[in-house]
């Protein structure tokens, strides 16, 4: 069932009653609507009715399919996106500690862009805006969810085992990623040239003769990383709604690598710069505390080094993801934002010497 326009009410009462979220009861009917704003990925709000005779089930959940738009799709299937998040869900999902919606079904034919999971419902639960920024309380709780994330298996080498994450760190990958930012940097100055700042062109240009030596660097410490951990992919509790504060969605990028770079991810473009320049120090401390609770020996000064070394990664996600999904007003606006605001924290912490 890896079509939106496929999915029919019995196919609904299947997948609640394998997650055990069915007890006996059956979906006799449902309405759709599109929720979201993601690029590579399609999400569906289904409000369910039940048959008055069965005991129901969960009022509402949500059906996560491919793109719609081909160039997406195309993406998705290249970086494996659609299977990583299948991966993630099945294999890892239950080892940490992270707020995440509750996985009920997932299926993908490997190398294809027929894919489809259901997930529980956060609503009233609302996203987070990579435009607009957030607020200090938010990243606040951003940072205790990226230790809750990380320190669960920070240094545990089994991650290795798992083939599709050991894909990542493997001799060669940093060599790929270069060689795609260097391919795509000219299309991406030429198309976005009038509304990136200068110091969004600088640090481009500097990071283009030194991006492969940046990627060779490897944290002496792995972990699982979420990858695009920012505001968008981001779930925060109303105050009426009594439900989580916060809870992270979009397992599409998965990684091992440091997790550090999360939390640089984050704060470069969830705050204004001036803002993040008056708070970022804290907020590391704060993500720094939180892993200690996990046993992690990690000292401040190196968790601040890294945190400056991977405040490139927002600046290199906004060039290759601008270039290589279906092109929007928004996502205009959402990756010349994060560009912006990455290139002032890169300048901000002087990271160009590290490259």
């Amino acid at each position: 069932m890896y079509d939106p326009e496929a999915v029919t009410a019995d196919w609904l009462t299947a997948v609640l009653q394998g997650a055990g979220a069915l007890d006996g009861g059956e979906v006799a009917g449902f309405t759709a609507e599109a929720i979201g704003t993601g690029q590579v990925g399609a999400n569906i709000r289904y409000r369910l009715r039940y048959d008055p005779s069965t005991t129901p089930g969960p009022a509402s959940v949500v059906a996560k399919f491919a793109a719609r738009d081909e160039a997406s799709r195309a993406t998705g299937i290249a970086m494996r996106t659609y299977e990583v998040e299948v991966a993630f869900y099945r294999d890892l999902a239950a080892t940490v500690d992270i707020s995440r919606p509750t996985c009920l079904f997932a299926a993908i034919e490997p190398g294809t862009a027929d894919v489809v999971l259901v997930l529980e419902d956060l609503a009233p639960a609302l996203p987070g805006d990579q435009i607009a920024g957030c607020t200090v309380e938010q990243a606040e709780l951003a940072m205790d969810q990226a230790a809750r994330l990380h320190g669960p298996r920070w240094g545990d080498q089994s991650l290795l085992d798992h083939g599709w994450l050991a894909e990542g760190v493997t001799a060669g990958a940093g060599g790929l990623l270069a060689n795609l930012y260097l391919a795509m940097w000219d299309g991406f100055l030429d198309r976005y040239r009038a509304t990136l700042d200068e110091a969004a062109i600088a640090v481009g240009l500097r990071l283009r003769e030194g991006i492969a030596d940046w990627l060779t660097h490897r944290p002496p410490s792995l972990t699982l990383t979420h990858g695009d951990y920012r505001l968008d992919n981001m779930l925060f509790g109303t105050g009426a709604s009594g439900g989580r504060p916060l809870a992270v969605v979009d397992w599409q990028t998965v990684r091992l690598g440091c997790g550090t770079g999360d939390i640089a991810y984050f704060l470069g473009a969830g705050l204004d710069p001036a803002t993040r320049a008056a708070h970022e120090a804290e907020l590391v401390r704060r993500y720094h505390r939180a892993l200690g609770a996990y046993g992690v020996d990690y000292p401040f000064d190196a968790c601040w080094e890294d945190y400056r070394r991977y405040s490139f990664s927002g600046y290199v996600m906004a060039v290759l993801a601008s270039m290589l999904v279906g092109r929007t007003d928004r996502g205009d606006a959402m990756f010349m934002a994060m560009a912006n605001r990455h290139a002032a924290q890169v300048v901000a912490l002087d990271a160009l010497e590290l490259l």
